[in-house]
């Protein structure tokens, strides 16, 4: 059986696989460092508890996969972990520090644990390989570039998984030019072509692109050297992570206590959540071309009809006509039987695709036991 960890900026799932990929077990840890576990190493601890009392111990586990955020220029594809692997992803966690650091307490947990344990890293970055040079180069000197600063893009593990779904679920009509939306407490859009991505909101860091739950999204780099004179290095990338975006604006960084607040300070947080997700939306679809479909994922784009009638609306001009009872309800099919553009929910199934990737890996590694 083949344990996968996803470690979040603020929780950890844990889901376990038989060699057919069938979930046999699952455990999720929330609100770490706000209410629950101190930190990841103890959400992990209390995650492995609700595993053995569903009858999975670490001993009945053959493998471990692990969700990275980060892998930066070198990390484009699912890896066994090596100590030069890790090294690489603890190099990237100035770059992803909500995110890296918690999947190495992830990594190093599993190592306690289970010593000699095959363990794997499925990178977040890495869908967003096949993105041109244009949509990720910086206009900044060379010597600046060979260093590594370019745009990245995140949460690719959750874009594979929707393009696999997408393309099971519409067969031989499924969409060449698919905008998709992945809206949680880290919030990004994607644009993919015939499957691959092209462009994405995040860039260098997930701090870029749209507002997020604690952090702005894009800023004027003006705003940022201001806020390191202000607050020194440390206090500046502490605002940016944790004490900005809805957070900042509306005075709460989960949406569904934007809703419930009623204050004109949360309207205004909702209103600007969606605004930037339909303008950069915009600026996707002019990356490729035009547009067929629209996917929403993660738990704001799966279960707020608020936000996606927001955002829906904004980009009605491309053809999108809402179903407006089916987005009430949270139905997977959004879209009504005029609309030019197709719109599905389609839930996010990170998990999986982290254990597809690593069966894919595992089978070819010559003279694997599997």
């Amino acid at each position: 059986m083949l344990l996968v960890v996803n470690s979040g900026s603020s929780s950890v799932k844990l889901a376990v696989f038989d060699d057919g990929l069938g979930e046999v077990a699952a455990a999720r840890v929330s609100e770490i460092a706000t209410g629950g576990p101190a930190d990841h190493a103890d959400a992990l601890a209390a995650g492995f508890a609700e595993l053995a009392a569903q009858g999975i111990s670490p001993g009945h586990l053959a493998g471990a996969a692990h969700r990275v955020v980060h892998g930066g220029a070198g990390l484009t594809a699912t890896c066994r972990v090596t100590d030069a692997i890790e090294a690489a992803i603890d190099a990237c966690a100035r770059l992803a520090p909500l995110h890296n650091p918690a999947n190495l307490a992830g990594i190093r947990a599993m190592r306690r644990l289970r010593p000699g344990l095959p363990q794997f890293a499925a990178f977040d970055t890495a869908f967003h390989a096949t993105n041109p040079a244009v949509s990720t180069t910086y206009a900044l000197p060379q010597a600046e570039r060979d260093r590594g600063l370019r745009r990245y893009g995140f949460h690719g593990l959750s874009y594979a998984a929707i393009v696999r779904i997408v393309q099971e679920m519409a067969s031989d009509t499924a969409p060449k030019r698919l905008l998709s939306f992945h809206l949680g407490n880290g919030a990004s859009a994607c644009a993919i072509v015939d499957g691959r991505s092209v462009a994405s909101t995040m860039g260098y860091s997930p701090l870029d692109g749209l507002t997020m739950g604690t952090r702005p999204g894009g800023l004027d780099p003006a705003v940022v050297l201001d806020l390191v004179e202000r607050y020194g290095l440390n206090g500046a990338a502490d605002l940016l992570n944790r004490h900005s975006g809805l957070l900042a604006l509306g005075g709460a960084s989960d949406m569904r206590a934007l809703h419930a607040a009623g204050t004109s300070d949360a309207a205004f947080a909702v209103d600007h959540f969606c605004h930037w997700a339909t303008r950069l939306g915009g600026s996707l679809i002019a990356a490729m071309g035009g547009l067929d479909a629209i996917t929403f994922s993660g738990g704001i784009g799966e279960n707020d009809g608020t936000v996606r009638f927001k955002i829906l609306n904004g980009l009605a001009f491309m053809g999108v006509d809402m179903d407006l009872a089916a987005n009430a309800a949270n139905a997977r099919v959004l879209h009504n039987a005029a609309s030019r553009v197709k719109v599905w929910i389609i839930p996010t199934e990170e998990e999986r695709q982290i254990a597809l990737e690593v069966r894919a890996l595992r089978a070819a590694e010559p003279g694997e036991q599997r």
